[in-house]
């Protein structure tokens, strides 16, 4: 079985809301991107690279801010740590390719590798960390945790922004700015490309 499929099976049997079925949904969506991307030519594989890109970055900020301090007391300092070094890493690879063409050989090289060590980061979340917080919190707590998780998501940098990666309290204090920029930077590509 596919990992997009395991992932989407598990968060199945999790309740609509709660922050690990809204985790896991979202690993499924980034590795079919990760397909997409390199199953395109053109414009569609810039289309596509950019919402891979958007995507991981609001999903690491998302984690960052609302899944580690939690996962912290469950799984310990060690396994988060890691895990925010990993995203740490994964942000400063996404920021070189955001600025390479999609349709070069060294994009997909960096791609092909950027992939893995998603796919890893994903695998370790879901051993290590998932299953410690989905056993040492109510449903309550894991729903209102996902409410907690969009909305931060909402706000969050949708582009890499490596200065802040891996440390929740430089995302809380340079995301808000970061967003806001991120954001009126999409506005005016999205404005421009359907002129």
């Amino acid at each position: 079985m596919k990992h997009a499929e395991r992932e989407r099976m598990e968060a199945a049997r999790l309740p609509e809301g709660n922050i690990i079925r809204i985790l896991l949904e979202q690993h499924a969506e980034i590795r079919e991107l990760f397909v997409a991307v390199k199953a395109s030519t053109g414009a569609p594989k810039q289309e596509r690279f950019d919402q891979l890109r958007e995507l991981l970055a609001v999903h690491e900020v998302g984690e960052e801010m609302i899944l580690r301090p939690v996962s912290k007391n469950t799984a310990g300092h060690e396994i988060t740590d890691a895990r925010n070094h990993e995203e740490d890493e994964a942000t400063h690879v996404l920021a070189e390719l955001e600025k390479m063409d999609v349709n070069s050989p060294e994009f997909e090289t960096k791609l092909a590798s950027f992939e893995q060590a998603v796919s890893d980061h994903a695998e370790h979340e879901e051993h290590e960390e998932f299953p410690t917080v989905l056993a040492q919190r109510t449903e309550e707590e894991l729903k209102r945790m996902g409410e907690r998780l969009l909305k931060a998501e909402k706000t969050a940098p949708t582009h890499p922004h490596p200065t802040a990666a891996g440390s929740p309290g430089m995302v809380k204090a340079a995301g808000p700015f970061a967003s806001m920029l991120d954001r009126a930077r999409d506005a005016f590509k999205k404005h421009s490309d359907d002129s």
